[in-house]
């Protein structure tokens, strides 16, 4: 049985970037060190690194190509919307998609020339998640590796658990150990110093035993360079109720500093935990600041409600958006129009970038989305 991302679960280019391989965090025989030994001599320092907002210019984006493993039925589908999205974003930027050996050509007749297969062992597409997090700093670049750990050990993560180190490995970038554990999904920065995340994801046994909230911010702005951490403290109940015990990504999101795109449920929509989640969400983000002192403006993004029968883990949400250089991919549900709607807000909130909306039938029901699907490496500029 496929294991979605929105159901608890009990039961893993170019060498032109340059950079230095075996980078902080690592021994010296290329073993990976301790996350006490990365935290002490590897983590870089808010004045070294920063992480850059996704409208950064990007050098490219990394895909991976799922496996029969994970999606067994639905493997067809699932392909044709990793296919149809790698396509398009490659007609923005170059595309890298991650394959197992063996599905290597099946991928790359799928995708088309536009696209660059490689092969690198994987367990599932989420390479938002097993992928490394760029950073930019006086050095360069260099990729956070956030340890995943199939999001706290609910589905089998044995190859994806190492996807971070092969990327920055294959591209000669430098490689950061990260002193905890974590998902790229689970956190939204906007470029100038803040970063939103959720308390449900990162203050949990499953991912971070015995660290408290300040241990995690502490380490957060180490990593990426921030100066003010949004706490999203979730309701009772969210954790456990999807795979990611409640990502960012698929809540709220930076559009530029200052502005923050949120996900809202339909009006109609039935009182449940993500509702509340919700409410809660927005009456933090209402109140919340800034790096730069300053209250944020909180953009609401309907969720479609006209969408047919679908399972009860679809992510049926617009703001898991991709931003590409000079355009943004979004998914399109069905609900004309929501989905209208959608393209319109996205479009003032981007200007000048075209918006290109997609079917993603099969990878909703997975409960993830096109920004799940996807890791930028950013231009160092």
């Amino acid at each position: 049985m496929r294991m979605s991302r929105r159901q608890t679960l009990r039961a893993t280019v170019l060498a032109a970037l340059g950079g230095a391989l075996g980078a902080c965090g690592e021994q010296g025989d290329g073993r990976p060190g301790t996350h006490a030994d990365s935290a002490a001599t590897g983590s870089p320092s808010s004045d070294r690194w920063r992480m850059p907002e996704e409208t950064h210019p990007h050098e490219l984006t990394y895909m991976t190509w799922p496996t029969r493993q994970i999606w067994t039925s639905d493997i067809s589908g699932v392909r044709g919307d990793i296919a149809r999205i790698a396509r398009t974003i490659a007609e923005f930027e170059p595309v890298v998609l991650l394959a197992n050996a063996g599905d290597v050509r099946a991928a790359q007749r799928a995708c088309g020339s536009g696209v660059e297969v490689i092969p690198i062992p994987v367990d599932d597409l989420w390479t938002r998640d097993t992928g490394p997090s760029f950073v930019l700093g006086p050095q360069g670049i260099a990729g956070v590796d956030l340890n995943f750990n199939g999001w706290g050990d609910k589905q089998p993560h044995s190859r994806d658990r190492r996807v971070a180190r092969e990327i920055l490995a294959d591209d000669r970038v430098k490689r950061i150990e990260a002193p905890i554990t974590g998902e790229g999904g689970a956190i939204e920065v906007d470029g100038v110093g803040t970063l939103m995340a959720t308390e449900s994801c990162w203050i949990n046994s499953n991912r971070n035993p015995g660290a408290s909230r300040d241990d995690i911010e502490r380490a957060l702005k180490k990593l990426f360079g921030v100066t003010t951490v949004i706490w999203v403290k979730g309701v009772k109940g969210v954790k456990g109720q999807d795979i990611t015990d409640y990502h960012i990504d698929a809540l709220a999101r930076f559009s530029e500093p200052g502005v923050v795109v949120m996900s809202r449920p339909d009006e109609q929509a039935p009182r449940d935990v993500w509702t509340d989640a919700y409410d809660q969400a927005r009456g933090v983000l209402d109140h919340a600041v800034d790096s730069r002192g300053k209250r944020l403006e909180i953009v609401e993004l309907p969720e479609p409600a006209d969408i047919g029968r679908r399972g009860d883990q679809f992510l049926a949400g617009y703001v898991n958006y991709y931003v590409t250089n000079g355009g943004v991919v979004l998914p399109r549900f069905g609900d004309k129009r929501a989905d209208s709607d959608a393209a319109s807000v996205v479009g003032d909130l981007y200007p000048g970038r075209e918006i290109v909306q997609l079917p993603i039938d099969t990878l909703a029901e997975g409960g993830g989305g096109i920004h799940c699907a996807t890791q930028q490496l950013p231009k160092r500029v």
